[in-house]
Parts: C-alpha cells; sequence; structure tokens
C-alpha cells in the first residue's frame, strides 16, 4: 500500500481498526472486483468498494443513463442522460478515489463472453436485474470457483447472499435450481422499485465483499437474508448445498456455460418481429415495410436508428391520419413493451399490416449496431 500522507488519510479510520490495519488495507488495494450491473445495486456497492480502497474495481454494464433511472441508481446525475453507464461510473469512481484502478467492460453479459469477463477478477458482485443474466453469473462464477456476492429487489423487498460451492457453501442453483419459463416473470423494466431498497442490499453487497477480501466475520454464505422495507425487517434462511444441483452437485449436468433464455416480459408475441427482421426492411425499401419508433422526444434525441422517423405512442391516437392504413409497420420502442401497445392501437384503427420489434431499440443496438448507443 501506498505510505503518503494522502492515502494515510484516506484511509485512516480503517487503519485505526485493528482488524483491518496496513496489512488488511494493502489485502483492499491488492484485491480484483468485478460489480456486474451499474444500475441500482451496482451503484453503492461500487461507490463504497471505491472508497475502501479495492485496488482494481470492474464495472460491466451494456446499458445507457436514462431520466427513470436517477432515482435509485446513484452513480449518475441528470447531465448523464444518454451516455453509457460504464462510463458515467468510471467518471463518478474516479473522482471519489483517483488512487484505484476502474475498468469499464461496455457489454451485454453472455455465455459467449462471461467466462472470459470474470476470469482476471478475485470475486463478483452481482447486480444485474434479470434471470438471464444473473444465471450466467452464477453458472460462470461456479465454474471459475470465485466467489458470487448476490444481491436482488422487487418492489419493496431485497435480498442478499453469497454464492460459492468451492467454500463450502451453495450456488444460485441450489436455491433456484431452473431459470423461470420464457415470459413467466414480470417485465423486469417495469415492475417498480422503491428507490432507495436497492441502496440497502447493495451495500450489504460491497460489505461481504470487503470481509471476503479482509477474512472478518462470518459471511452471508449458506444464509440468504430477507429485508422488507416496508415493515423494516430482516430475516434470515438458512442455504444448503443441494448434492443434486445440476452445477454443484455430484455429479454436476451442468459442465459447461450455456445460453439463458430471458424470462422477463412478455412471452413471444404473434405480432412480434426480430430485430434482425427490423433491420432487413431498414436494407431492403423495397420490401414496402415502414420502421417507426414510438418511444418520446427526450428518448429520441438521446439515440436513435438512422432513417427511422418519431411517431411517440403518446401522440399516436391524435397521428392516425399521418399514417397509411394499407402501409406494413414494424414499431419499435425501448424494450418492446410500448410498441406492443401501439400495434394494438393500430390495429383497433383498421391497420391491417403492424409488428412490433421484440426487445426494441436496445435489442437492435445489442444485436446489430452497438455502436448505436452514445458514447
Amino acid at each position: 500500500m501506498q505510505t503518503g500522507n494522502l492515502e494515510i488519510g484516506r484511509y485512516a479510520r480503517h487503519l485505526a481498526l485493528p482488524e483491518v490495519g496496513y496489512a488488511g488495507q494493502s489485502r483492499l488495494q491488492a484485491a480484483q472486483v468485478l460489480v456486474i450491473g451499474a444500475g441500482g445495486l451496482g451503484s453503492p456497492a461500487a461507490l463504497y468498494l471505491a472508497a475502501a480502497g479495492v485496488g482494481r474495481l470492474g464495472i460491466a454494464d451494456h446499458d445507457a443513463v436514462e431520466l427513470s433511472n436517477l432515482q435509485r441508481q446513484i452513480l449518475h446525475g441528470t447531465p448523464d442522460i444518454g451516455r453509457p453507464k460504464t462510463a458515467s461510473a468510471t467518471a463518478a469512481l474516479q473522482r471519489l478515489n483517483p488512487a484505484i484502478e476502474v475498468v469499464p467492460h461496455h457489454l451485454q453479459v453472455s455465455a459467449d463472453n462471461a467466462l472470459e469477463l470474470i476470469r482476471p477478477y478475485d470475486l463478483v458482485v452481482d447486480g444485474t436485474d434479470n434471470f438471464t443474466t444473473r444465471y450466467l453469473v452464477n453458472d460462470a462464477c461456479v465454474l471459475l470457483a470465485k466467489p458470487n456476492i448476490y444481491g436482488s429487489i422487487f418492489r419493496f423487498e431485497g435480498q442478499a447472499s453469497v454464492f460459492a460451492p468451492h467454500l463450502g457453501g451453495p450456488c444460485y442453483r441450489c436455491l433456484y435450481p431452473e431459470p423461470p419459463p420464457p415470459g413467466t416473470a414480470p417485465n423486469c423494466s417495469e415492475a417498480g422499485v422503491l428507490g432507495v431498497l436497492p441502496g440497502l442490499i447493495g451495500v450489504v453487497q460491497a460489505t461481504e465483499a470487503i470481509k471476503l477480501i479482509l477474512g472478518l466475520g462470518t459471511s452471508l454464505l449458506g444464509r440468504l437474508l430477507l429485508y422488507h422495507a416496508l415493515d423494516m425487517q430482516f430475516r434470515e434462511l438458512k442455504v444448503r448445498r443441494d448434492p443434486a444441483c445440476p452445477l454443484c452437485g455430484e455429479p454436476p449436468t451442468i459442465t459447461h456455460l450455456m445460453a439463458i433464455p430471458n424470462s422477463c416480459g412478455t412471452p413471444a408475441h404473434p405480432d412480434e418481429v426480430t430485430v434482425q427482421d427490423m433491420q432487413q426492411a431498414l436494407a431492403n425499401p423495397a420490401l414496402g415495410i415502414q420502421v417507426l419508433d414510438v418511444r418520446e422526444a427526450d428518448e429520441y434525441a438521446q439515440f436513435h436508428v438512422p432513417g427511422v422517423p418519431l411517431v411517440p405512442l403518446s401522440e399516436l391516437p391524435a397521428r392516425l391520419a399521418e399514417l397509411n392504413p394499407a402501409q406494413p409497420y414494424y414499431l419499435h420502442c425501448k424494450g418492446g413493451v410500448r410498441s406492443l401497445k401501439a400495434v394494438q392501437l393500430l390495429q383497433q384503427a383498421g391497420f391491417k399490416s403492424v409488428k412490433s420489434v421484440r426487445g426494441g431499440i436496445l435489442a437492435y443496438a445489442a444485436e446489430i449496431d452497438p455502436k448505436l448507443l452514445p458514447k
């Protein structure tokens, strides 16, 4: 650890703790922690890990900052709207502690990149908000023998635990062996959450990460912490390693990383097309399909697909006369929810060939044009 006055002053309260001291602070400085998700959970977790002096802090996220994020994602501010969360988070963490290294990973975690992403780090803080990424992170951590600091939030309730079969505890699949079937989980962007809730759970995750690095206390390994904000109650459940677990059981049936189906949102809909279909329509005007963006004007101003006009869902009933009922349309929004509502509205108005783009512009950016999101 650097021993200059600045660093001694920064970590003075840690150094005053006999359980931490110079040796412990040096371990924090040597540690490498990956926070996956720079949102509600990742924000407080990353801030406190940076403040604690974790030497190398990775931040993985593929999304951009939106106005609706700011109610709970405290890494970001109003001037960051439209900016990649990894860029906003990196700037905020380096302002807080310029002595650490912050490594942005602007990507969507997938079966193709999860192992490579996680391998260099000592442990992972899972700040994800969907089952697809949560299972990928869990599976990769088990295969790589990395501790997985788990947290999740929903409305007024939160959970936290430490999953690490190589340390004698369970993995996430010991608790939930398989993801929910596609379309059965609440839509991840519309379920709602009390803004302060991820602050508490994210700080619990940061605490567990620091304890593991320092080798202090009793971790949440084998324990699931449950928190209900409205009652201000904490409960705890014992979670044991399942010998029949498909991932860490004896013998395991999952031996390599596999793609996980998306459980959030609505199931496949007959009025949906893929982002590949949208790209075909844009690349081949001869098909005669018009693509429309039904997000709001402020979203469109942040980023949009070149050549795709804006007709916000909120204005659509008053602008029906601008559209041709005989024209085929593909409609997209952010994630595919509002565009399905727009399809229903147009169908009720007599439009015969109208489809919603599944996954919206975020799926289009992830699968077709990663450069679309603002830098």
